[in-house]
C-alpha cells in the first residue's frame, strides 16, 4: 500500500512539474511552430510518465526509509513524542513571530534565507527541549504534586499528604525481600519500576555467567510476583535520561523529578542519595531494625555449625542470620546447646553476638 502511495505521489509531482515547466523548455527549443506540442496538458502527461518510470527505481528505497522512520516513531514513548511535538509547535510559533519583521526587509537574502534558517533552528531546539525535558515538564504540570489541598466545611484549608512513589533499583529487586515487604503493606504509594532498570535486569538475565543469569531471572520473577500477585499499584516508567549513563545516577534523577523515594539495599547508592538530598529506603537497614533484641545475660538455644577464627571458638546463627560466636564452642560443632549471651557488638556489616556454653557456666 505504501509503495502505491509513493508511485501516486511521483505521478502527481511529475504531472505538476510537467504542466508548469515542460512547455517553457519546448519554447526554448524553438518547437513553438508546432502549436500542439507546447500544450501544458501534454507537458503534464509527459511529466507524469517520466516520474512514474523514475519511481520504479527509487520507490523501494523511499519505502524502506519511511518504514525506518515509522519504526523509530513507534519505539518512542508516547509521552516523549507528545512533549517533543509540543516543543516543536512552540518553536515554530516563536520562529514565525520572529520572522514577521525580518520578512519586511527589502534585502532578498535576509528576507528569504534567514527566516528559513530561524524556522529550522527553533523547530529543532523546540523539539529537543520538549523531548529531553519531558519529565520536568510533566512533573511541573501534573505528577509532581506533593500535597493535595481540600477545603473543609468550616472554610479552613487542610492539606492531605499523598504517599510518595517508591522507585525500585536493580539490587533490591534481585534481593527479593521487597516482594514480602509489599505483601505486608508496609510500603505506601505506587511502586515505580523504571524501564532502564528492566533493561539492566534483562542484560543480567542474558549473561553468560550462570550466577549472574540466575540472579537476573530471580529479579524478573520477583517483579512478576509484585505486579500480578500483590495488592499494590505498580507502574513501569517508560522515560529515560539519555544524557546520563549510570543506572544509579538515573535513579537519583528520576527520584528528584517525580519527588519519589529510592528503595535499595546498595550501601553506596544509599550514601549518594543522602549526599544529594534524595530520600532513600534501605532494605538492609529495615532488616537490622526488626531483628530480635538480645541482651547480655539472656539464654539461647543454638546449633553450633562450624569453628571460628580464634582457637576453640564455634559459630552459630539465629534464624534471621545473625552470627553468634560461641567461646569454647568448638567441641560442640554439630550439636544444639544452650548458650549464655556475654556481649552484643553492632557493626556496619550487621550485629554480632558473643556467647559461651551454659554448661561451662554451670561448671564454674
Amino acid at each position: 500500500m505504501l509503495k502505491k502511495i509513493v508511485h501516486l505521489f511521483f505521478i502527481i509531482s511529475g504531472g505538476t512539474i510537467g504542466y508548469l515547466y515542460i512547455p517553457y523548455f519546448i519554447r526554448l527549443l524553438n518547437f513553438s511552430n508546432i502549436t500542439w506540442i507546447d500544450s501544458p496538458y501534454l507537458g503534464a502527461a509527459l511529466g507524469a510518465i517520466i516520474f512514474f518510470v523514475i519511481s520504479y527505481w527509487i520507490a523501494n528505497y523511499i519505502v524502506d526509509f519511511l518504514r525506518w522512520i515509522e519504526e523509530g516513531l513507534v519505539r518512542i514513548p508516547i509521552g516523549d513524542l507528545l512533549f517533543g511535538s509540543l516543543g516543536l509547535i512552540i518553536g515554530l510559533v516563536t520562529a514565525f513571530l520572529i520572522n514577521l519583521p525580518i520578512q519586511e526587509i527589502n534585502i532578498e537574502f535576509v528576507s528569504k534565507v534567514i527566516p528559513l534558517f530561524i524556522t529550522i533552528l527553533l523547530g529543532y531546539f523546540g523539539f529537543q527541549v520538549g523531548f529531553r525535558r519531558r519529565d520536568e515538564l510533566l512533573n511541573l504540570l501534573t505528577i509532581n504534586r506533593k500535597e493535595k489541598k481540600r477545603t473543609s466545611s468550616d472554610g479552613e484549608t487542610n492539606e492531605l499528604n499523598l504517599p510518595r512513589p517508591k522507585i525500585l533499583d536493580t539490587s533490591v529487586i534481585i534481593d527479593g525481600r521487597i516482594a514480602d515487604i509489599c505483601q505486608t503493606n508496609f510500603l505506601e504509594g505506587t511502586i515505580i519500576i523504571p524501564q532502564f532498570v528492566l533493561g539492566e535486569l534483562q542484560h543480567i538475565a542474558d549473561s553468560s555467567d550462570v550466577l549472574k543469569r540466575n540472579r537476573g531471572r530471580r529479579g524478573l520473577d520477583v517483579l512478576n510476583r509484585i505486579q500480578k500477585e500483590l495488592p499494590i499499584k505498580v507502574e513501569i516508567y517508560e522515560g529515560d535520561f539519555e544524557d546520563i549513563q549510570e543506572v544509579d545516577s538515573k535513579l537519583i534523577k528520576l527520584a528528584k523529578v517525580i519527588d519519589g523515594i529510592v528503595v535499595t539495599n546498595d550501601f553506596n547508592l544509599n550514601k549518594v542519595c543522602d549526599l544529594q538530598g534524595v530520600h532513600v529506603l534501605n532494605i538492609n537497614d529495615l532488616a537490622n531494625a526488626v531483628k530480635p533484641v538480645v541482651l547480655p545475660g539472656e539464654e539461647l538455644l543454638v546449633q553450633v555449625i562450624k569453628d571460628g577464627k580464634e582457637q576453640n571458638q564455634g559459630i552459630a546463627y539465629l534464624d534471621d542470620g545473625t552470627m553468634i560466636v560461641v567461646e569454647e564452642g568448638r567441641n560442640y560443632i554439630g550439636k544444639t546447646i544452650e548458650v549464655l549471651i556475654t556481649s552484643v557488638l553492632q557493626t556496619s556489616a550487621g550485629r554480632m553476638i558473643f556467647a559461651k556454653p551454659k554448661l561451662l557456666e554451670k561448671a564454674l
